[in-house]
């Protein structure tokens, strides 16, 4: 049971990042499609639990210690290199928004310069990075029962806060821009949008399991933690719409309701998930590359670090911020080509003999 926590954790840890928690990617997603984003957030669980499952269940498997082994037995070896080439990018890319948001989120907090609290948060992730895999997936899935607590707190404030009626509130939904055209399709591209980054994790985490079925109850465990966060937070942010509509951070806009103290607890507290989801990027990408728990990794590791903290100096964010919407697609992709693996192994055990992917 305990390997089944700590994988949900890690699971729930990576994927709840500095968008989630200030509840802008859930406002954009989901509660500007007014009562039907509740719906949508449903069907995203129903999806992050399918594939939090079989890809944790294929990490297994196939005893992965990075992604490339699963991807290509999911895409097959010539195009699962040019998706695992495009994935390894993905985590790099991650690091450093990551990395420049948490300087950004520690001068407007605490007033210290960008730059140092960019340096000061790439210590700490290089440094969590270097410690071996068991140890980096029980530290992110640590912070993560803190994440959901804060988050219902902040939900539930939000629902027993409101004044607009619902009729009201579903006009107001209306009049927002939302991150696409249908609700059932917003809830799919925010999926696609957060699977690039948990192909990696989950892929790692399933191979450090006991057995695949373990690895697939954690992972199950975590889709449906992701999808209780998601109808908590859309139902707080669509009570309180009226307040929020069209605010950058809108949790943080509750939060300074109640008061300046706690509206600090929840600037650490997505501080936390940005180191949350560092950590696990950044330790998939040296592991892309380098043996993990050696020497080698280690200072690669370092090395990789400060590359993305360069980066995060030299206004990556921006780039990366245009290049993100590839990736969605790249999800989508990702998505159908899982479900097709997932079913191939129902009819035929996938790849039973894991040399044959590494051998590719």
């Amino acid at each position: 049971m305990k390997d089944v926590i700590r994988i949900a954790g890690a699971f729930v840890g990576v994927l709840v990042g500095a968008g989630f928690a200030s509840g802008q990617e859930i406002l954009v997603f989901f509660v500007n499609f007014g009562l039907w984003g509740l719906l949508g957030t449903l069907l995203s669980a129903a999806v992050f639990v399918f594939l939090g499952m079989a890809l944790a269940g294929m990490g297994s498997r196939l005893q992965a210690q990075s992604h490339k082994v699963v991807v290509e037995a999911i895409c097959g070896p010539y195009l699962g290199r040019l998706v695992d080439g495009l994935i390894t990018f993905f985590m790099f890319a991650v690091t450093v928004v990551m990395l420049a948001g948490a300087g950004a989120l520690l001068e407007q907090q605490f007033e210290f310069p960008a730059a140092l609290g960019s340096a000061l948060v790439t210590v700490a992730v290089v440094a969590a990075v270097c410690l071996d895999v068991r140890r980096v997936i029980t530290l992110i899935g640590a912070v993560t029962p803190l994440l959901v607590l804060v988050s219902v707190a902040v939900a539930a404030y939000a629902v027993f806060t409101r004044e607009a009626d619902t009729a009201t509130l579903e006009t107001i939904a209306s009049e927002q821009t939302a991150g696409a055209r249908y609700w059932w399709l917003g809830a799919l591209l925010y999926v696609s949008y957060n699977i690039v980054a948990g192909v990696p994790i989950l892929a790692i985490m399933g191979g450090t399991a006991r057995n695949e079925r373990t690895a697939a109850w954690g992972g199950l465990l975590g889709g449906l933690v992701l999808g209780g966060l998601m109808l908590a937070i859309a139902l707080g942010l669509l009570s309180r719409l009226d307040t929020v509509a069209g605010a950058p951070m809108p949790m943080l806009m509750l939060v300074s309701e109640v008061s300046p103290m706690l509206s600090l607890l929840v600037a650490l507290v997505i501080l936390g998930m940005i180191l949350n989801t560092a950590v696990g990027t950044l330790y998939s990408f040296c592991a892309r590359f380098l043996p993990a728990g050696t020497s080698r990794f280690r200072l690669g590791t370092v090395v990789i670090g400060l590359a993305a903290y360069g980066c995060s100096l030299l206004g990556f964010v921006s780039l990366v911020g245009k290049v993100y919407p590839i990736f969605g697609y790249l999800g989508f992709f990702l998505m159908a080509a899982i479900l097709v693996a997932w079913i191939r192994q129902r009819r035929s055990p996938l790849l039973a003999n894991p040399d044959d992917v590494r051998a590719t």
